[in-house]
């Protein structure tokens, strides 16, 4: 069985450790992930088309499958097990619905806006800090419930160091710009519906991040099983790692 996820190495220790071979790709503009050329820009479906090109390469055809995604992955998840329903064996959703549903009438708007932040982002180019230190000061800013000795261990995975000194993060600057692309979330359930394999949704609880239709777009599948971390937050496998791992595992494998 193969376990294709972007979520954690922490959680993919644990879920090798149960006997699964585990692909942990970055997805393109994070991490190691290939950057797209000037010009382009990052969209779900070109994410969907990467795990499309990932499954053909490196799963065997008829191979059990389990795709996992957090966040952002998690609605990429969807999108591909919805695209690809007989490939998927398991699909585990960490707080992954997608983001706030949208209005046609927003559309001009995000469009203006879209272009007017890549623009920006264009001619300001990568943005610096000074140290390694600064780069965990913004992480403790940005993750205030997650210990500080966790965020410490993310930095080599979230932030590079550059000759002179200073730190970027493994990130393309575009991914601060917001899409154009509206979000809508009968598009998601739809492509939820076409999800044949059984299903767990894993929440952080009253602190995670929850779109106000969240249940709504989850009773989509048709076999859902939920789970709850309560106060783990939205960044649950940094918060929880070791239950989150308890869940997958016990999810994915027969013995577990």
């Amino acid at each position: 069985m193969k376990w294709l996820s972007p979520i954690t190495i922490a959680a993919a220790v644990a879920v090798a450790a149960a006997g699964l071979r585990v692909l942990a790709p970055d997805l393109r503009g994070f991490g190691e992930g290939a950057r797209i050329p000037p010009g382009g820009y990052y969209h779900f479906p070109d994410y969907v088309f990467d795990v499309a090109d990932l499954v053909d390469a490196l799963v065997p055809a008829g191979s059990p499958l389990v795709v996992v995604g957090h966040s952002m992955g998690g609605t990429v998840a969807t999108l591909f097990s919805g695209s690809f329903p007989s490939k998927v064996s398991h699909l585990v959703i960490a707080e992954g619905a997608g983001p706030p549903d949208g209005e046609h009438a927003q559309a001009p708007e995000r469009m203006t806006r879209w272009i007017e932040e890549t623009r920006s982002v264009r001619a300001r180019g990568e943005r610096t800090m000074a140290s390694r230190e600064e780069a965990l000061r913004r992480l403790v800013v940005n993750h205030p419930r997650v210990p500080v000795e966790v965020l410490r261990t993310r930095l080599d995975a979230l932030a590079r160091d550059l000759p002179d000194g200073r730190v970027v993060w493994r990130a393309d600057p575009l991914h601060a710009t917001r899409s154009p692309q509206t979000f809508f979330a009968g598009s998601y359930k739809e492509f939820a519906r076409r999800v044949t394999c059984p299903v767990l949704f894993v929440s952080g609880g009253n602190l995670g991040w929850h779109p106000p239709d969240e249940d709504d777009r989850i009773a989509a599948f048709a076999s859902l099983e939920r789970a709850e971390l309560p106060d783990a937050g939205h960044m649950m496998h940094w918060t929880r790692p070791d239950e989150l791992a308890g869940l997958l595992v016990r999810f994915t494998t027969p013995a577990g």
